[in-house]
């Protein structure tokens, strides 16, 4: 029998893949072709191929599909030119350097994904949103301020579409935090997360 092929021991990186002043958790998949950089990705959360993740904390069990961005980083609108010689200068003179408090303003910026959450395809995240848990981006979406909760957005910029759950079953769900379970625990409770309704699954396993 062929064993699992995500680890405890540390992420499942796949090819051609640059990943840099990150850390990523247990169970985590980085989709190939993928960048993530000054980011942390929780426990159980996958990306799928040719996302770019920058400046980012990605809670757990975040399912996050191909072409996302998350984080995106801006150019300097109130400045006389747009482009990076300004900030990248030692990539073009010998004698200047890089902007480091530019680099270091862009980094503090940091986007918040939630648990449990859901990002379709080539959907963007701005930098310092906040993605509440239990949120559902719509594919292409480009999210430009904070998302409720349990919430689905969609379009450009993103609208609520509707509620995934109603806010008294969020709130049990938030409160119950079973993203926090262990690994054993969640293999124990697996047939219950199949087949039970949200609602059914509280009344099972709160208090």
């Amino acid at each position: 029998m062929v064993g699992p092929k995500l680890s405890a021991r540390g992420p499942l990186v796949n090819e051609d893949c640059v990943i840099s002043n990150s850390d990523l958790g247990r169970f985590v998949e980085i989709g190939a072709r993928t960048r993530v950089s000054n980011s942390a990705i929780g426990d159980y959360s996958y990306c799928d191929r040719d996302c770019d993740i920058a400046n980012a904390q990605v809670g757990k069990f975040a399912n996050i599909a191909s072409a996302v961005r998350i984080g995106a980083t801006d150019h300097p609108l109130d400045r006389a030119s747009l482009h990076h010689f300004m900030y990248r200068s030692a990539d073009y003179w010998p004698d200047a350097e890089h902007d480091a408090d530019w680099f270091a303003a862009r980094a503090a910026r940091v986007a918040h994904i939630g648990h449990d959450t859901w990002i379709g395809h080539g959907a963007q995240i701005k930098p310092e949103v906040t993605i509440g848990h239990g949120a559902v981006i719509a594919s292409g979406a480009v999210v430009t301020k904070d998302v409720e909760p349990y919430t689905i957005v969609t379009g450009i910029p993103a609208q609520p579409l509707r509620r995934r759950q109603p806010p008294e079953i969020a709130e049990r769900l938030i409160a119950l935090a079973w993203w926090d379970w262990d690994h054993d625990r969640l293999r124990e409770t697996l047939e219950d997360f199949r087949r039970l309704s949200a609602e059914a699954f509280l009344e099972r396993y709160e208090g």
